[in-house]
């Protein structure tokens, strides 16, 4: 994570899904407050194993732990201004036991829609 970085995030750059969300938030991230490191290809440095990393979104807020699932989409977002007040609010426990429970059913069917968007985009 570099000086200006308050956020990094571990991500599937395999994953069109991946790929299309981190592009937003690198046009969001304009004060490079997240750092992306992209575990798909071996080359980015994993403090949890690839496997962990690449089944779930992680991201680890400077000097805090890693957190996974909807904590670290909401960690993501408390770095980007525009996206700050749904990480705030996601720090209520409710709200992120509503989200984690989202982000469990989407996992379910996040092959499916991976799947649907490389055969768009390749046929």
């Amino acid at each position: 994570m570099n000086n200006a970085s308050r956020v990094t995030v571990w991500y599937d750059g395999g994953c069109p899904l991946c790929i299309r969300e981190i592009a937003l938030m690198r046009r969001l991230n304009h004060k490079g407050a997240i750092a992306f490191v992209d575990v798909s290809d071996g080359e980015g440095s994993c403090p949890l194993d690839r496997a962990q990393l690449l089944a779930r979104f992680h991201a680890q807020e400077a000097g805090k732990p890693i957190v996974s699932g909807a904590a670290a989409f909401a960690a993501m977002w408390r770095a980007v201004p525009l996206l700050a007040p749904f990480g705030h609010v996601a720090r209520l426990a409710p709200v992120l036991w509503l989200l984690e429970r989202a982000y469990l059913g989407f996992l379910l069917v996040r092959p499916r829609i991976q799947a649907w968007i490389i055969a768009k985009t390749h046929g």
